[in-house]
């Protein structure tokens, strides 16, 4: 008998510590596994694309956690942000982000202003730079060129609609619509014109100079030119990997990113 219980004994303690064992290895497995990488889905509009493809790099590389985000046009990148609801940062024009705010489809939210860029014209990279400095040098040199490029006003670009207001007011509409190609957003007008070599471009500062500094003719004349400013926007509640982006955007390196490809900083107040 007490051999047989003795034996039970040792049986039962060799199961609990073969358990107890068990359990400590699953948890150190557990305890091995990198934490779930979170996902930042950002929508902004294209002229963002190129210092925000580089802030998302570092931040990835820093946190481990991933970066998503959606290029279009000014207004295109508004209305897709709000109908995803798993989106987090919204970055476009001022005036767009205040219009949705005070209309109500933007709500509970806050914003950080991150800078400016202005209309510009492009050319080929190489050719010679056409005189717009006045609304009658701008005129010749727009029905000068072959071919025009511009973001689409349809598609809701900024420039692509400050552009149809300049071509109404220099009385040149009809001719210069019939050689112009209405680009998806500024990095495709761009593109257009360092790879296919079209005449003129019409596209924001910071996408001609990130596409090729050397192609810059020079902005609108003072008449017709257009400033715009970009807010960094999101809700009041975020995710802390969303919560860590932002303070990253907005931080010095950030914005060094983003005044080095020409997005002008805010005016110191």
């Amino acid at each position: 008998m007490d051999a047989a219980r003795n034996k039970e004994i040792r049986m039962k303690k060799g199961g609990t510590i073969g358990f107890l064992l068990a359990v400590a290895l699953m948890a150190g497995i557990a305890s091995a596994q990198p934490a779930q990488a979170d996902n930042v889905r950002i929508y902004a509009a294209a002229v963002m694309k190129t210092p925000l493809a580089a802030v998302a790099a570092d931040f990835e590389k820093t946190t481990g956690n991933t970066v998503t985000v959606f290029y279009d046009t000014a207004g295109a990148t508004e209305q897709k942000f709000r109908a995803d609801p798993e989106a987090e940062l919204l970055i476009t024009a001022v005036r767009l982000i205040r219009d949705s705010e005070s209309a109500g489809a933007l709500r509970d939210g806050t914003s950080t202003l991150l800078g400016g860029t202005f209309a510009g014209v492009a050319v080929p990279p190489g050719s010679a730079k056409p005189d717009i400095s006045n609304p009658d040098k701008l005129r010749s040199a727009l029905l000068s060129a072959r071919r025009i490029a511009v973001s689409d006003p349809a598609r809701g670009a900024t420039v692509g609609t400050h552009f149809m207001k300049v071509i109404e007011a220099l009385g040149v509409k009809d001719e210069v619509l019939r050689k112009t190609t209405f680009a998806t957003d500024g990095v495709a007008t761009m593109r257009l014109v360092v790879e296919e070599g079209v005449d003129i471009g019409v596209s924001q500062s910071s996408e001609i100079l990130q596409a090729s500094p050397d192609a810059m003719a020079g902005p609108f004349p003072k008449e017709f030119a257009l400033v715009t400013d970009f807010l960094l926007w999101h809700r009041t509640t975020l995710s802390p990997a969303a919560r860590d982006f932002v303070a990253t955007l907005v931080g010095p390196s950030g914005r060094a990113k983003l005044a080095a490809e020409g997005v002008m900083p805010p005016a110191a107040p």
